[in-house]
């Protein structure tokens, strides 16, 4: 699952860049193009020849399920926009099941078989709930901030997640702001160091490191 998790990462990495490369133009900047959106990677160009425009579009798209509402919503009929490869992501996507089904499609049906990318707001546990981000800031306690995000990470990755969209990383000083729950508050050394320790915390999960 992680070297999947790699390709697809590098492949949005790759349509990204080639979106860009086509607005740069040889004439004005000879061999530009080359030496800044080349890419080594024997698989990923294999791949990228291999991809209609749709498909290319569509592993830059991300869609939202049914299960929340943030973001452009999927439509009925959106397994085909799977299977068509019009759909590389889809953000509120959880449960093993929900998962596992729209991943075998993509698998087993699509004619590239790229695997879908899930992303879900796991943002201060997944099953298991951790006090919000801005009261963990408050305990200056980074070991435990650490084994929090390796928990939540861990119980994510088994519903099938590849996206925890966190840290939030937004230093806030503006308690009317809506979103001042998910960061660690206002100062930016303990935020960058909480950062750290979550993001530390996630990636152990990779490697499988128990923090």
């Amino acid at each position: 699952m992680n070297i999947n998790i790699l390709y697809i990462s590098i492949v949005i990495y790759v349509l990204t860049s080639a979106s860009l490369s086509a607005q740069v133009s040889a004439t004005e900047r000879p061999g530009a193009t080359e030496s800044l959106f080349s890419n080594n990677d024997p698989f990923v160009e294999n791949l990228m020849k291999q991809m209609s425009l749709d498909e290319k579009l569509g592993q830059m798209t991300l869609f939202t399920t049914d299960w929340g509402s943030t973001g452009p919503t999927i439509r009925p009929g959106f397994e085909n926009d799977i299977r068509s490869g019009r759909c590389g992501a889809l953000f509120n996507s959880h449960t093993v099941e929900f998962t596992r089904r729209l991943q075998k499609i993509a698998l087993e049906e699509s004619r590239l078989k790229i695997p879908l990318l899930f992303g879900f707001d796991v943002i201060h546990g997944y099953k298991t709930m951790f006090p919000i981000p801005l009261a963990e800031a408050s305990s200056w306690d980074l070991a435990a901030i650490e084994l929090s995000a390796y928990v939540m990470a861990k119980e994510a990755a088994a519903a099938g997640l590849h996206w925890t969209y966190a840290p939030m990383v937004d230093v806030s000083r503006e308690p009317r702001w809506g979103r001042v729950m998910e960061g660690a508050g206002e100062d930016t050394y303990l935020g960058s160091r909480i950062a750290e320790a979550r993001v530390k915390g996630i990636t152990k999960l990779l490697s499988k490191q128990v923090p």
